[in-house]
């Protein structure tokens, strides 16, 4: 639940209203509350005011996750499946966008203008095994590029795991993460 808060929005709302109260204070002479509003106030209001700017948005569910594809995650998510869906579904500070740092190592982030920006996630049930679909809105990289890209994008995030890219009207690019089941990496 404190994921899904806004720092920034908790700071400015907190320092306003301590800042506020301090300038009140002043006004009617009450120094213990003036001096509480302007050392407490106005450093926790410019503080919200940074966070709000270096604030990065969390990445919205495109559709709901059924119970079926829950009890499939509890049993089969991998370490990195379960990472990248907390850390998309929060908010983050001080980012450029939701996982750039992979996407620069996938070579799929030329420059910040080209880089393909993750507009949604669900999850589903993929033949018996838990996806993570990450959906991209790419119009500068090709979806060729997204398919040369695949088997270093199935590498990079871990064992267990089997990338599919599937190409949408658009511009659009969906990367599945599926996990592969326990009695299936034996074989």
């Amino acid at each position: 639940m404190l994921r899904q808060i806004s720092l920034g929005t908790l700071g400015l709302v907190v320092g306003g209203v301590l800042s506020v109260v301090g300038f009140v204070a002043y006004g009617i002479g009450n120094p213990t509350l003036n001096l509480v509003g302007f050392f407490y106030g106005i450093p926790i209001l410019l503080g919200g005011l940074a966070l709000k700017a270096a604030e990065l948005k969390p990445v919205p569910f495109s559709s709901p996750t059924s119970p079926d594809v829950l009890a499939l995650r509890e049993k089969q998510a991998t370490a990195t499946q379960n990472q990248i869906r907390k850390d998309v579904t929060r908010y983050r500070y001080g980012q450029e966008a939701h996982l750039d740092s992979s996407l620069d190592y996938l070579g799929l982030d030329p420059t910040d203008e080209e880089r393909p920006v993750l507009e949604g996630i669900r999850e589903e049930a993929i033949d018996g095994a838990y996806g993570l679909v990450l959906e991209f809105s790419s119009p500068l990289i090709s979806f060729d590029t997204w398919q040369q890209k695949r088997e270093k994008i199935e590498r990079f995030f871990g064992p267990g795991l089997q990338a599919e890219v599937h190409q949408l009207p658009d511009d659009r690019v969906d990367v599945v993460l599926i996990s592969i089941p326990e009695n299936l990496k034996e074989s």
